[in-house]
């Protein structure tokens, strides 16, 4: 006779769930609650592999194909047409840039290949550093509260002790850290390329530059803060992942395009430039921020309620 054990009763209606010990949505912000909910996210991340492939793979691309061919085809251009053109080419580059250009390289000692090789490293490569983490970052917002939602967790996160605020930051954070990790990792190859392959021309390593360490440290983080404050709202809002999928493209890709000009225009303008864009761009997430929690209540995350 094979024994049976019966399920536990149902709990009475209404205690479904354990009560919070206080609804706190107000107050000192609970940043262990914040680094709790963010590592979650990213146990979850780890997990999917098919999120890994697509990112490695964005980071490769960007921070080690592209820049390894267009950098070892100028470096080995012996034609005088070509040369020629390169020398044209860093005519069209503002005046500061020229200057760095040839105080960096040697002045007129040095080969046209090798100017055109380190403008193209320092100057035109620049937007890669934004693009990537943005586009990462941004995949990974998109579905970060709408999907609690689609996979039955939001009531789960909905009846924790983390204040709406702690979510909403966790779930920032969450998405912010993939992004920017890709980036320094692919930094840190792509410096290294540049020196193998352009060093030889200019004299030995140079890279990174004075205006690269202030554009990764200073201007980065807050261009994929305010762009997060932005998407996490859509992903608070809308009934689908497919649709804040969509509605972030829309949203991400002006910020993506302002963000490109803006890095481009930092290092073109040096470093003290680069310190103003930081700070205003610092001001900005800010902003987007304490709007961007507002956004995120618990009936949103249930499902149950679409507030203004």
């Amino acid at each position: 006779m094979t024994a049976t054990i019966d399920p536990p009763a149902p709990p009475p209606k209404g205690q479904g769930y354990p009560q919070r010990p206080a609804q706190r949505e107000t107050g000192r912000i609970e940043w262990g609650q914040i680094a709790t909910v963010a590592r979650t996210d990213l146990k979850q991340l780890i997990q999917a592999k098919d999120f890994w492939g697509p990112m490695v793979g964005l980071g490769a691309i960007f921070f080690c194909v592209v820049p390894t061919i267009l950098l070892f085809s100028l470096t080995s251009i012996a034609t005088v047409d070509a040369v020629e053109q390169i020398s044209q080419t860093l005519e069209v580059l503002p005046d500061r840039a020229q200057e760095s250009i040839q105080s960096s390289t040697g002045g007129d000692d040095a080969t046209p290949q090798g100017q055109a090789s380190y403008a193209l490293a320092v100057f035109l490569f620049a937007p890669v550093a934004v693009v990537v983490p943005l586009t990462i970052s941004t995949a990974v917002g998109a579905a970060t509260i709408v999907g609690e939602r689609e996979r039955g967790t939001g009531e789960f996160l909905a009846h924790s002790p983390a204040g709406v605020r702690e979510i909403y930051l966790g779930k920032l954070l969450a998405s912010l850290i993939p992004g920017y990790v890709t980036t320094v990792v692919g930094f840190g190859i792509y410096s290294l390329i540049v020196n193998l392959i352009v060093g030889p021309e200019v004299g030995g390593w140079f890279f990174p530059t004075t205006q690269w360490w202030i554009l990764m440290a200073w201007v980065v983080p807050p261009f994929l803060a305010l762009t997060l404050s932005l998407v996490l709202r859509l992903s608070a809002r809308v009934k689908s992942t497919a649709a804040a999928q969509q509605a972030s493209g829309l949203v991400s890709l002006p910020l993506i395009m302002v963000a490109y000009s803006q890095s481009t225009g930092a290092l073109f303008g040096g470093a003290r430039v680069t310190w103003i864009i930081g700070g205003l761009a610092w001001l900005l997430a800010v902003l987007g921020l304490r709007r961007g929690m507002r956004a995120v209540s618990r009936a949103r995350l249930l499902g149950v309620a679409d507030e203004q």
